[in-house]
């Protein structure tokens, strides 16, 4: 799947058994970055499909399946890999940035944010020129990523900046897990329409064989339980009406985590 404006061109496809690959090329100057590298064949024909040449690969962390398809792909374009640190015993960084940085890719500029939940050191990279937020596996559709390194303590400050992107914003994430997600969700929040209306649409999508991405942080804000932790409705659910924001998000992910 690929969108297009002006400047910029995002194309989405799948790699392994359900990560996603992005590429994102910037068309002022033909410059072409991928967000992590799951795997080097569907990059490499997501390329060849565009006519593209990959000149920089950008991680969010250091998780085999978003790596994995690196050093192939650097010694087939010689392309820069930037990313952070906890990705730097693969030995396949040029750059090692953390929180507040920005890569410039032609005319695209990427600010990395440090989200310590999934892994302690995940990035993930707002691009306004692209009207995008590439999240990795720290916000999902509907979700977010597990804790396995992180805790909610230290979560729910880096949940709390990216709900402060613009609702327009584009949200990429690094696996499809909306349908799963949706269901979640919707026991602890049945009557909100906006999730009801997500989840039937996630549905439809995946039968029809099609991403049910990109999602938008405004719909998110809507539907994704783990922004809206001060919602009446969820907290009651939860039977922690009184519960500070943190707490319901330890909840919410500990009883995702036991399904």
């Amino acid at each position: 799947m690929t969108l297009e404006t002006n400047a910029v061109a995002i194309d989405l496809f799948m790699c392994l058994t359900n990560n996603f690959g992005v590429l994102v090329h910037d068309k002022a100057s033909g410059l072409t970055v991928a967000i992590d590298a799951p795997e080097a064949a569907p990059i490499e024909a997501a390329l060849t499909r565009r006519g593209w040449s990959l000149d920089h690969i950008i991680v969010t962390h250091k998780h085999n399946d978003h790596v994995g398809g690196i050093a192939e792909l650097k010694a087939r374009h010689g392309c820069k890999v930037t990313g952070p640190a906890e990705a730097e015993p693969t030995g396949q960084l040029d750059t090692v940035i953390g929180d507040n940085a920005t890569v410039t890719i032609g005319s695209l500029h990427f600010h990395a944010m440090e989200m310590p939940g999934h892994t302690l050191g995940h990035l993930v990279y707002h691009c306004p020129q692209a009207g995008a937020l590439f999240a990795g596996d720290t916000l999902f559709s509907l979700g977010c990523g597990r804790l396995f390194e992180g805790t909610a303590e230290t979560l729910h400050p880096a949940l709390s900046r990216l709900s402060a992107l613009p609702d327009e914003t584009l949200l990429f994430c690094g696996h499809d897990y909306t349908v799963a997600n949706a269901q979640f969700a919707l026991m602890f929040d049945p009557d909100n329409a906006a999730l009801v209306e997500r989840a039937a649409e996630a549905e439809a999508l995946i039968a029809a064989g099609k991403p049910t991405l990109p999602s938008t942080m405004g719909r998110e804000r809507a539907t994704n339980p783990y922004l809206r932790l001060g919602d009446p409705a969820i907290r009651a659910s939860l039977s922690m009406s009184e519960a500070s924001d943190i707490d319901v998000l330890a909840e919410l992910r500990a009883r995702k985590n036991r399904l």
